[in-house]
């Protein structure tokens, strides 16, 4: 995982056409990654249970691998929008540092997970900068 971190790091500095490593040299050699199992139970009334309360990411970038059933919301101009689950492929959240990092050039999405008459997998990796790294 650290491999693809770094990766999506590289790519972004690049489409800044900033240094390839910066954001690397910025969260450090020990850049943690938290991983964060989420399990959703199916649920028969999901109009009125809350599955997971819009936030935002205080991490560099969320990498999330889903499965197949839908769920996750992003929140675009007070609208929330369905996040299309696709087979095997990881999705890249930004976090509050990259949008910091970046100054606004790469947004901290607000997201939420609604429940669903279908059980829900996903796994979240959480890049971050290294302890006591001033951003």
């Amino acid at each position: 995982m650290r491999m693809v971190t770094e990766l999506v790091s590289k790519s972004m500095a690049k489409s800044l056409q900033l240094e390839e490593n910066c954001f690397l040299k910025q969260f450090g050699e020990r850049a943690a990654l938290q991983v964060r199992f989420h399990y959703y139970s199916c649920c028969q009334r999901p109009e009125i249970v809350l599955g997971l309360k819009p936030h935002a990411d205080g991490s560099g970038h969320t990498i999330i691998l889903q499965d197949e059933v839908e769920g996750l919301q992003v929140l675009e101009k007070e609208q929330w929008f369905t996040v299309p689950t696709i087979p095997n492929a990881l999705l890249v959240l930004m976090g509050d540092q990259m949008e910091i990092m970046t100054n606004g050039m790469f947004n901290s999405p607000v997201h939420g997970v609604e429940t669903n008459r279908e059980k829900k997998t996903s796994v979240a990796v959480f890049y971050t900068p290294q302890e006591h790294k001033e951003i």
